[in-house]
């Protein structure tokens, strides 16, 4: 029986940072992983997918890929990396060729929460402070949530207009996290991109901030993974 993968790769999402990953990490490091983080500057596509190549070129074999958020737009690009054996989605994006953020989220469904984003200035965005627990964080303590939305990392505009250009979906194995109480990305989006993926997909109660709120389910999806891919 092969070994299992034991490095682990993590990409954060927009307005925040790879700190919120320290949960995951200390589970995953507990169980043996070498884990990087991924600390991109959410400034362009092209830009965050380099911070990641970066790391991956470090690893010394085979990765397990994950992303939150926005992060799934990185991974979906950065994925075809050599040292890449399979991307986990975690209440991510997963664009196909040619789209970015900004396509997949043009057209909300109908009734679908929208998210409290104000007006880019300086070509940032940023999410509502006042509403940045209940659209992001909801199932995280108000203080922690309120340090979040303190803390917040500012989006370029044009990390969201980065379009992918050859989804690493196509070519390596796929899981994708559903958090069914996201109130950013909505689940029946999620579970589209999910399906759209070919990815093998697992639901969850949590916000979308399911990372730092329950690491443990996204920690052992990723052990899951990491097993199976080996």
């Amino acid at each position: 029986m092969s070994q299992p993968l034991t490095n682990v790769v993590l990409v954060h999402g927009g307005f925040v940072d790879g700190s919120g990953w320290q949960g995951v990490y200390d589970l995953l490091t507990g169980e043996g992983f070498r884990v990087s983080v991924v600390q991109h500057a959410t400034l362009s596509l092209t830009a965050d997918v380099g911070a990641t190549n970066r790391v991956l070129d470090a690893q010394d074999g085979p990765a397990v890929l994950v992303g939150h958020s926005y992060g799934g737009a990185v991974i979906s690009e950065a994925g075809t990396h050599d040292n890449v054996a399979a991307l986990v989605y975690v209440a991510a994006f997963a664009p196909d060729q040619g789209e970015s953020v900004s396509t997949l989220i043009a057209d909300p469904p109908p009734g679908a929460p929208v998210p409290p984003i104000l007006p880019p200035g300086d070509g940032f965005l940023l999410l509502d402070r006042d509403q940045f627990a209940a659209s992001f964080a909801a199932d995280l303590p108000a203080a922690q949530a309120a340090f979040m939305a303190d803390a917040q990392l500012p989006w370029g505009v044009d990390a969201l207009a980065g379009t992918v250009s050859k989804p690493a979906w196509r070519a390596r194995p796929s899981w994708y996290l559903v958090t069914t109480d996201d109130r950013m990305i909505p689940p029946p989006a999620q579970r589209a991109m999910a399906e759209r993926a070919g990815a093998t997909t697992v639901e969850t109660p949590g916000s979308h901030a399911i990372y730092v709120s329950n690491p443990q389910a996204v920690a052992d999806l990723i052990t899951q993974v990491a097993h199976q891919s080996a």
